[in-house]
C-alpha cells in the first residue's frame, strides 16, 4: 500500500497513522487537564499517557474493513467525530459532576430539554480546541478528494496485525495496571480508578459491559434471590430507641429538599452578615433535632439518587439513576408504607413532571398525588429558575394544594432555586455574593440565603394554616452544590487545603428533623440519606423490622456509625477511608502502615471496607433485580400504579 515502504499522507494508511497519533495526544492532554484523577508516581503517569493508544488504534482500525481507500477515509472521519465527541462530552460533564457519563446517563434523554443554561454555563471559548482536528479531516475527505493514489487493498494478514497490535498495548496497559492496583476491574466503584489506568476509551467499554450484566439481572433473577437479602437485613436490623419512637405518631410529614445545600453554608457569614439565619435558629431549636455528621450518600442521579434513598432505604445505582433505568420496579417506599395507616401522600415540584422520571416511578412508590409544573402558574419570568419555579413562590402556590390534603399526610416539596449555576436575580437577593473569584462559588451564597428565606415563609405558612403544631418537617440536603473542581475557591471558604480528607468532609449536608412536643438537640452521629427512612418511620411508630431497607435508625443504640459512599470510600467517627488510604477523623491526618499503632485501625478499615462493599452489592442486587417482587412483608400490599393518575384535570399544559 505504501509505494517504496514510504510513508505518505497520499495513502489511507498514513492518514490513519497520523490520526492515531493525534487522537491519542490529544485524548492523554484532555485526561491530564481536564479530569482530576490524582496521578501520582512514575507508573501511573506512563499508564495515563499509553492507555488511550490501544483504544484509539482499535476504534479507527474499524475503518479498514471498508474496501476502498475513500470509504475508509469516510468511516475513519465518522469514528474519529465520535469518539471525540465522547471526550468532549465527558470534559463537559465531569466540570461540574466531578465524575465520568455512563451509558445509563446518556439514555436518560427526557432530562435535556431542561438542562438549558446549566449546560451553557460549562462551556468555555477554548472547546473549539477540541474540534480543530476533527474540522480538518472533514475538510480533507470533501474538499480533497483526490488526495488519495491508489486502491490497493490493505490484505487480511495486515489488518489482522493491526488489530493484534492494538490488544498487545491495551494487554500491555491491563498488566500494568495490575500491578498497581489489584482487581482492578472488578473492584470498579470509583470510575475515575478506571479511566486513570485504562483510559476514557476503555472505561466506556467497561461500563457498556458493566450496564449490560445489570440489565441481565432481572431477567435471571427468581425468588431465591431474596433469601440472602433478608437474611442481611435482618441481621443488621436496629431496633428503635424507645425515647423516641413514635413520638411523631399521626402526625403530618412535610419533607423539605434542600436543593444542593452543603452543611458548611451554615453559621459562614459574609461581611459579618449570616448567609442563613433561618436555618442557624433551626439547629437549637429545642423540638429540632439537627444532625451535624449527616453526609449525601448519592451517586450519578444526583437529586434522584437523594429521593431514592429517602423513600425507600436502598442505595443509588453505580451508573445512571434508579428513577430513570428502574422506574417500573417494586418499592417498598415511604409513601405506600403509610398508606395503611391512613396517610395521604403528595410530591410538590414546580418542574416538568417527566424530569427524572418521577411521574412514572412515584407511583411505584405509592404517591398519591404528584402536583408538578402542570399545577403551578409559571407564566412570569422573574418567578422562574432553571429547573422551575422558584421556591417562594412555589411555596406560596404549594399552599392550598398542601391545606387541602386528608390528613395525616406524606408530602415532599423540591426546591430548585439553590441549583447550579446559581444565577439569580439581583433584585431577589439580599447579600453580597463572596469574593473568590470563581462564580459559582460566589454566586452559591446568595441563591443559599434565597433558600433559607424561602424556607422560613414556608414554616409561617405552617403556623398561620394551624398545621405547625401536628406535622413533623423533616429538612435534608440532597447532594453537594460545589463539586471538587471548585476546590481553589472552596480553599479560600474553609481556610485551609481542600484534601481528599477535608473534601470528604465538605459531603457533609444537613438534616433536621422537626417534632413539635420532642426534646430536641444537636446529634453528632454519623448517618447518611440511607438512614432517614428508618428514622422517620419510627418517629412515627411504625416498626422496620419486616422490610428490606439498608439503613438504620439514626437514634437507635444499634445504629452502626459507618457512613458508605457510592464509590466504596466511608466515614465515621474513628476513621476516614477514602481511595483505600485511611484517615484519623479527628485529626486529618493519613493513617502510615509502617507505624505500628497505625497498621491495627488500617486493618480494621479495611474489614469496615469489605462490609461497605458487601452493603453496596447487596443493594445492587435488589434493585438490578428487582427483588422486591418476590417479597411481600405481612399485612403489605404492594402499590398499584395502574390506580394512580398525576395529571392535572384543569390544564392541557406545562403552566396554568
Amino acid at each position: 500500500m505504501l509505494k517504496n515502504n514510504k510513508f505518505s499522507l497520499n495513502h489511507f494508511a498514513g492518514i490513519y497513522a497520523v490520526a492515531v497519533i493525534v487522537l491519542w495526544i490529544k485524548t492523554y492532554i484532555v485526561q491530564i487537564t481536564q479530569f482530576n484523577l490524582e496521578v501520582k508516581g512514575v507508573l501511573q503517569h506512563f499508564l495515563l499517557f499509553i492507555n488511550p493508544l490501544g483504544a484509539v488504534m482499535l476504534l479507527l482500525a474499524i475503518s479498514f474493513l471498508f474496501k476502498k481507500d475513500k470509504r475508509k477515509l469516510t468511516a475513519l472521519v465518522v469514528i474519529y467525530t465520535l469518539v471525540t465527541i465522547l471526550l468532549f462530552a465527558n470534559a463537559v460533564y465531569y466540570r461540574f459532576f466531578s465524575d465520568f457519563i455512563t451509558l445509563p446517563t446518556v439514555t436518560q434523554t427526557q432530562n435535556f430539554g431542561d438542562l438549558g443554561g446549566s449546560v451553557l454555563s460549562l462551556l468555555h471559548v477554548t472547546d473549539i480546541l477540541y474540534f480543530v482536528d476533527v474540522a480538518l479531516l472533514i475538510y480533507l475527505r470533501v474538499k480533497k478528494k483526490n488526495v488519495l493514489t491508489g486502491e490497493k487493498r490493505i490484505t487480511a494478514k495486515k489488518g489482522s496485525t493491526l488489530v493484534t497490535a492494538a490488544l498487545a498495548v491495551s494487554l500491555f496497559n491491563l498488566a500494568l495496571a495490575e500491578m498497581d492496583r489489584p482487581q482492578l476491574l472488578s473492584r470498579g466503584f470509583d470510575r475515575s480508578y478506571i479511566v486513570k489506568y485504562l483510559g476514557m476509551y476503555n472505561y466506556t467499554l467497561y461500563d457498556s459491559v458493566e450496564t449490560a450484566q445489570a440489565s441481565s439481572q432481572r431477567a435471571l433473577a427468581d425468588s431465591s434471590d431474596i433469601s440472602e437479602v433478608l437474611n442481611y437485613t435482618r441481621s443488621n436490623y436496629a431496633a428503635p430507641n424507645k425515647e423516641y419512637f413514635g413520638v411523631a405518631k399521626d402526625m403530618n410529614v412535610v419533607y423539605l429538599h434542600l436543593e444542593s445545600f452543603q452543611t458548611f453554608l451554615l453559621d459562614y457569614k459574609i461581611n459579618g452578615e449570616e448567609v442563613t439565619p433561618f436555618l442557624n435558629k433551626l439547629t437549637k431549636n429545642n423540638e429540632t433535632l439537627y444532625f451535624d455528621n449527616f453526609f449525601h450518600q448519592t451517586g450519578q442521579g444526583k437529586t434522584s439518587d437523594a429521593e431514592f434513598m429517602l423513600e425507600n432505604s436502598l442505595f443509588g445505582l453505580p451508573q445512571g439513576s434508579a428513577f430513570i433505568t428502574k422506574g417500573q420496579n417494586t418499592y417498598q417506599a415511604a409513601p405506600n408504607i403509610l398508606k395503611d395507616n391512613g396517610y395521604t401522600s403528595a410530591v410538590f415540584h414546580g418542574n416538568n413532571g417527566s424530569f427524572w422520571n418521577r411521574n412514572v416511578i412515584y407511583k411505584q412508590f405509592g404517591y398519591d398525588e404528584f402536583y408538578d409544573a402542570s399545577y403551578y402558574d409559571t407564566s412570569s419570568d422573574k418567578d422562574m429558575a432553571e429547573y422551575g419555579l422558584l421556591d417562594k413562590p412555589f411555596f406560596t402556590q404549594s399552599r392550598p394544594m398542601l391545606n387541602d390534603l386528608s390528613q395525616p399526610f406524606y408530602t415532599k416539596l423540591i426546591t430548585v432555586g439553590n441549583h447550579f449555576p446559581y444565577k439569580m436575580d439581583q433584585d431577589l437577593v439580599t447579600i453580597d455574593k463572596e469574593t473568590t473569584g470563581d462564580a459559582s462559588v460566589d454566586d452559591y451564597f446568595q441563591t443559599a440565603r434565597y433558600l433559607d428565606e424561602s424556607v422560613k415563609q414556608f414554616f409561617k405558612q405552617l403556623e398561620k394554616d394551624g398545621l405547625a403544631d401536628n406535622t413533623m418537617v423533616v429538612l435534608y440536603g440532597d447532594h453537594y452544590g460545589i463539586s471538587s473542581n471548585h476546590n481553589k475557591a472552596m480553599e479560600q471558604i474553609i481556610g485551609k487545603e481542600v484534601t481528599p480528607y477535608e473534601n470528604a468532609g465538605l459531603q457533609r449536608v444537613p438534616l433536621f428533623i422537626h417534632v413539635p412536643g420532642m426534646q430536641g438537640g444537636v446529634k453528632h452521629t454519623y448517618g447518611g440519606q440511607i438512614d432517614m427512612l428508618p428514622t422517620i418511620l419510627h418517629l412515627l411508630g411504625e416498626d422496620t423490622q419486616k422490610y428490606v431497607q439498608l439503613g438504620t435508625d439514626l437514634l437507635s443504640k444499634d445504629h452502626k456509625e459507618v457512613v458508605a459512599f457510592r464509590n466504596g470510600d466511608f466515614t465515621s467517627p474513628s476513621v476516614y477511608s477514602i481511595d483505600e488510604k485511611v484517615y484519623d477523623t479527628k485529626t486529618g491526618k493519613q493513617l502510615d502502615p509502617e507505624k505500628k499503632k497505625d497498621l491495627a485501625r488500617i486493618e480494621k478499615a479495611k474489614e469496615t471496607s469489605a462490609e461497605v462493599s458487601t452493603k453496596l452489592g447487596i443493594s445492587d442486587q435488589i434493585v438490578n433485580g428487582d427483588l422486591l417482587r418476590f417479597y411481600t412483608p405481612t399485612d403489605y400490599k404492594p402499590a398499584d400504579p395502574l390506580k394512580l393518575d398525576y395529571t392535572n384535570p384543569d390544564s392541557n399544559a406545562t403552566g396554568k
